[in-house]
């Protein structure tokens, strides 16, 4: 199911990072993110409720300043 906030993510297993751009544009780089918090995230039906209420909040994140930070 398309979301309408999260136009698309990304996770890197070994640094525990997942990136994810939202539909306004702008994007993120959630740290400390267990493997199994990002499956469950790919595996989510509704992405952007899942984010809301297992990933914002629950993870240390900064705004990526530049497309470079997040490829």
């Amino acid at each position: 199911m398309p979301s309408t906030i999260i136009r698309r993510f990304d996770y890197r297993e070994e640094t525990r990072e997942l990136v994810v751009l939202f539909t306004t544009g702008r994007r993120y780089v959630y740290r400390e993110v267990p493997p199994e918090a990002a499956a469950a995230f790919r595996n989510a039906f509704a992405k952007g409720r899942h984010f809301n209420a297992r990933i914002r909040g629950r993870y240390p994140y900064e705004e990526c300043e530049s497309d470079e930070e997040a490829a």
